[in-house]
Order: structure tokens, then C-alpha cells, then sequence
């Protein structure tokens, strides 16, 4: 799926649409927070990788790509819900998600970053669908037409917090806009092979993931609201488990509360204190 799409949008030079496969490799973060050699997993991201038949040349893809982090499931799946437990209004805690986008900075300027990757991360995302989305007249040949959103999520601001803006774009051959949170310049800083890398990678993912919105039958239009009990979609051959996959941000929640936050609540506030 990944490949088909791949060669779909590189079409230049590719007559018989074949040209190009996608590798992907998982990249796995661990913190020694105390020295001790004890580390705790904190970030798990995807690399891709483009192989060029023609060429035999194997060239380097974009890094970020999915985003897994056991600390952001502890925001989000164990923090958020303590906090709102018993509340009659839903409300954020203060300093939401400070902790986890200096942990994250400080990871993408480390030089344990710099020395495996050439690029900053970009970071692909589905729509949220509790938000309505304008299409403008802002076109981009690989990115497809940009969308905007009608006010921002707390997945933007979270991830705001990251370092992190964000832009939605519809691909070609797309029939929903993709969510993507970057540094610096999404449109100049990366090549279209690699952009496509990115498209073609969280673009199948995401038909996977969210099929009511990714797979639905029908484009979205000028005003777009994301709708996951969409019965007018397709179905792919992989089965994904979205109630499995709640489950599992709770569990890795509640493990990165017993074995980093709460072992390390002092030194995590120094240090969060000190990287401002």
C-alpha cells in the first residue's frame, strides 16, 4: 500500500509506476535519567527510507513520521483524567505538557540526534474530529491543497509545546487532509521524494487507523468536519484495534508514572525548570 502510493504521487520518470519502495525503520529513544544504565523508554518514532530501482540508490526519507511516547500517554490517559475526575467542566492542567516538549527538544537538538539524522523530525497526524476545516487556494504539487482549521486542538497545543507548528494538507489521490507538525520551513526545508515518503507512509496508516475518515468513499469538500462514525468508507485487509490501543496508552501511562515520573518527580522538576 505504502509503495503503491509512493509511486502514485513520484510519477515523473516512472511510466510503469514501480519505480520507487519505502523502508521503514523504528527508531526507539531511551533516557538514562540518573546514571545508573537503567533506561526508560521514552519516544518511539519512524524513519523511512526510499530505494530507487532505476538508480539503485538508496535514499534517506524523513524522520518523525508516526509518534508514540510514553510520557505524552501519561498526559494524556492518566494526568488529563485525574484531573478532570469528579469535574463538571473539563479543564487542563497547569503546566500541561511542558515536561514532555523539553523532553522533546531535547532530544531533536542532542547530539545523539544530529549524529543519525540530517533533518528535523515532521510529524504526520490525522485531522481532529471534533474541528471543521476551510480549504484555501494554497496549492502545494506534493503536499496537495492546504486546509485550515476553524480553531486550534489540544493535540496543537500540545504539540506547540513540542516545538512544534503544524499545517493541513490534502494530498493528491488523499480524500481527507493530513495533520503535519515540523520545524522550520514544511515546504523548502524537505525534498518531494521525502515529503512523499512521509505522505505515502501516514497516508496508509492512517487508512488503517481512521478508515472513515482516510478510507471514506467520497473527498472532502470546501468545509470540512472529520467524522469517525462515517458509514460510507472502505475497509482494508488489516485489522487494527482502536479499543486495544486506548487500552494500551493507559497501560503505558500508568507504567511511565511508576517508573519515571514518580521515582524521578525531583529531578524532573529541577530539570524542566532549568530548560526554559
Amino acid at each position: 500500500m505504502i509503495d503503491n502510493s509512493f509511486n502514485a504521487l513520484a510519477h515523473w520518470d516512472n511510466p510503469k509506476a514501480d519505480r520507487y519502495t519505502v523502508e521503514l525503520e523504528i527508531i526507539s529513544v531511551h533516557m538514562d535519567v540518573d546514571g545508573s544504565g537503567q533506561t526508560f523508554p521514552s519516544i518511539e518514532i519512524l524513519k523511512t527510507n526510499i530505494v530507487d530501482s532505476k538508480t539503485n540508490k538508496r535514499i534517506e526519507g524523513i524522520v518523525g513520521n508516526n509518534f508514540s511516547s510514553y510520557v505524552r500517554d501519561y498526559d494524556f490517559s492518566v494526568l488529563l483524567a485525574e484531573h478532570n475526575k469528579g469535574q463538571a467542566k473539563f479543564s487542563i492542567p497547569d503546566n500541561f505538557g511542558e515536561l514532555h516538549g523539553k523532553l522533546f527538544q531535547y532530544f531533536v537538538n542532542s547530539d545523539a540526534y544530529k549524529q543519525n539524522f540530517n533533518k528535523p523530525p515532521v510529524i504526520c497526524l490525522s485531522v481532529s474530529d471534533n474541528k471543521t476545516y476551510h480549504r484555501t487556494e494554497n496549492q502545494h504539487p506534493v503536499l496537495g491543497v492546504e486546509y485550515q482549521p476553524n480553531e486550534s486542538s489540544l493535540t496543537e497545543q500540545y504539540f506547540q509545546k513540542m516545538g512544534l507548528q503544524v499545517r493541513y494538507f490534502m494530498p493528491p489521490n488523499s480524500v481527507a487532509p493530513l495533520a503535519f507538525y515540523f520545524f522550520g520551513d514544511l515546504l523548502n526545508d524537505y525534498t518531494h521524494l521525502e515529503l512523499i515518503s512521509t505522505i505515502s507512509t501516514m497516508g496508509t496508516f492512517q487508512k488503517i487507523y481512521r478508515p472513515e475518515i482516510y478510507n471514506a468513499n467520497a473527498v472532502a469538500g470546501k468545509c470540512y468536519q472529520p467524522n469517525l462514525k462515517n458509514l460510507d468508507h472502505s475497509l482494508t485487509q488489516i485489522v487494527y484495534d482502536r479499543a486495544e490501543r486506548s487500552q494500551l496508552a493507559n497501560e503505558q501511562g500508568k507504567f511511565a508514572a511508576e517508573h519515571f515520573i514518580k521515582p524521578y518527580q525531583t529531578v524532573l522538576e529541577q530539570w524542566s525548570a532549568n530548560h526554559l
